[in-house]
């Protein structure tokens, strides 16, 4: 018997725990898998995670919590909380996902996860997912912040792009501007051709660090906008 994460109605935990390649072998009449509660639940688990922020990080501005909340939700803590909770030992796979070492790859396990917050929230409502959620990301926040990883933005957007995409970004100087003693640098970071974000600073460091730093708040931005 699956262990059930607070989700009374076996039908939503069942389908919460089901990934496509299971539904694509086994053809089960009735079960559907859980990328529309994975849809739902990251939509409520940015919602708590952003609430959480803003009550009580208020001194940050409105980038900095971009960039923590970007983090808080990106596959690595999220599969990082799944294994916590136990969730691959009771997931439904196809065999060819089973034999691929699907029950450990991290973008099932948090695509897992935030299903099964979308069905505890339909199931029991926002209050219990909210209690559900701080109970599991909340030391994970406090966490960081008190390791001062807001401040390195360049770290973190790297960690993100490259648990999405598998790849590095990288920074280009585009622009500078002023006398020798008070250069002021324009850099970009880019993903292949495409300009994630743009910064200017004293450095080419610190105009790296902005560069990244409107990177992390677009990308937050285009989520929130799908």
């Amino acid at each position: 018997m699956p262990k059930n994460f607070g989700i009374r109605d076996n039908k939503l935990l069942k389908e919460a725990l089901t990934h496509r390649s299971y539904i694509h072998e086994y053809r089960v009449k009735g079960l559907k898998d859980n990328e529309e509660l994975e849809f739902l639940g990251d939509a409520v688990l940015g919602l708590v995670i952003s609430d959480y922020l803003y009550r009580r990080y208020p001194e940050y501005s409105c980038g900095e919590l971009s960039k923590l909340k970007a983090v808080i939700v990106s596959e690595k803590i999220l599969s990082k909380r799944a294994k916590t909770l136990g969730i691959g030992r009771y997931l439904l796979l196809g065999k060819g996902e089973e034999r691929a070492g699907g029950r450990d790859r991290p973008s099932i396990l948090s695509d897992a996860l935030e299903a099964i917050i979308g069905a505890l929230y339909l199931d029991r409502g926002l209050e219990t997912a909210r209690h559900f959620i701080l109970r599991e990301f909340s030391e994970e926040i406090d966490s960081l912040v008190k390791r001062k990883y807001l401040q390195d933005y360049k770290g973190w957007l790297q960690e993100i792009i490259q648990a999405r995409f598998k790849r590095k970004p990288r920074y280009q100087v585009i622009g500078e501007r002023g006398p020798q003693h008070r250069k002021v640098f324009t850099v970009e970071a880019r993903l292949g051709k495409r300009v994630m974000g743009r910064g200017r600073g004293r450095s080419k460091k610190e105009a790296e660090q902005r560069a990244a730093q409107q990177a992390l708040v677009r990308m937050e931005s285009e989520k929130v906008e799908r």
